[in-house]
């Protein structure tokens, strides 16, 4: 029997995310300021006051999902005495939440991840104009044949699979136009559904790279050290300690596909038999569920969560 940890990525956010584990616990309150004074920003206020679309900005989103997923870490490593390196056999992210999981296996600092991911976030919503990118979720088709709709759709513009989620659920990406073309390609190709995601730049493909340039920069500047267990990284569905690689492999990840169907896989392949999922939502969970019917996944975010984990654990 062995256990990973994955974090959440964008999408899972809300408002009112960890303000429950701020009032209940004090390591989550030290966490949060934390976060707070590394960005000299009050995040945390906007996280659990909102307004909803300042939450949701990409250069928000990014470090507060992280701040929640690492209180939660903070507060099991108090109440289960917690110890990582022991414990958990592989950590990982979807996208964003590869840095989380980084954080939280000790391979960066808290501040260092925050002031990353605000400056990732920035990066990505820079690159691209606002209204020339798009995503689109493609239910229903394998990753075989989303690629070959987005190859024809393409059109001599940017369309690219963005994130491999999970069995007959991909994520499409690139300029508007040809995300469109995709749509309804995809629809002729027999998709269950085929519908434009609520994002503010096209993640995961070509488009990003001016962002991917800006990373490799801050990535090279920070201080990262081998985690204390593997990252299986979104690029590679494989497992990564070696600080270099594991920048290289943030670095590609901007413009690369996230691979999580993959790296579900090679946790199970690997011993994995429980999955916990730390911090905002539930989407990593239902997706363990759909790639693996055997698998366990838990979602961990509220006190309630965190003690039946830390008994568990």
């Amino acid at each position: 029997m062995a256990t990973a940890f994955t974090f959440p990525g964008q999408g899972s956010q809300h408002v009112g995310m960890g303000q429950q584990l701020a009032e209940a616990f004090t390591p989550a309150r030290e966490l949060f300021q934390e976060v707070d004074d590394a960005l000299s920003q009050h995040l945390s206020k906007v996280m659990w006051q909102g307004p909803e679309d300042e939450l949701t900005l990409t250069e928000n989103a990014q470090p507060a999902l992280m701040a929640v997923s690492l209180a939660v870490i903070r507060v099991l490593q108090q109440e289960a005495n917690l110890d990582i390196g022991s414990r958990i056999s592989f950590v990982a992210g979807h996208s964003l939440g590869e840095y989380s999981a980084l954080a939280a296996a000790g391979a960066l600092s808290v501040a260092d991840t925050a002031r990353l991911l605000k400056t990732r976030g920035q990066a990505m919503q820079q690159a691209v104009p606002v209204g020339e990118g798009a995503m689109a979720a493609l239910l229903g088709l394998e990753l075989d044949q989303v690629r070959e709709v987005a190859e024809n759709a393409a059109q001599g513009e940017v369309c690219d699979a963005a994130n491999d989620n999970a069995p007959g659920q991909v994520v499409i990406s690139g300029s508007r136009e040809a995300i469109g073309r995709a749509i309804d390609l995809a629809k002729e190709a027999g998709a269950k559904r085929a519908l434009l995601l609520p994002v503010s730049a096209p993640f995961h493909c070509a488009l990003m790279q001016p962002a991917a340039d800006v990373m490799a920069d801050a990535l090279a500047a920070a201080d990262l050290s081998a985690p204390a267990v593997p990252l299986v990284a979104n690029i590679t569905a494989d497992r990564l300690n070696d600080p270099d690689a594991i920048r290289d492999s943030l670095v590609a990840q901007v413009t690369g596909m996230v691979r999580w169907r993959e790296s579900v896989g090679f946790m199970i392949e690997n011993g994995v038999d429980t999955l916990y999922e730390l911090g905002a939502g539930k989407v990593l969970s239902g997706l363990a569920r759909r790639i693996n019917r055997d698998a366990t996944a838990i979602s961990v975010a509220s006190p309630e969560d965190i003690e039946a984990a830390a008994n568990a654990l």
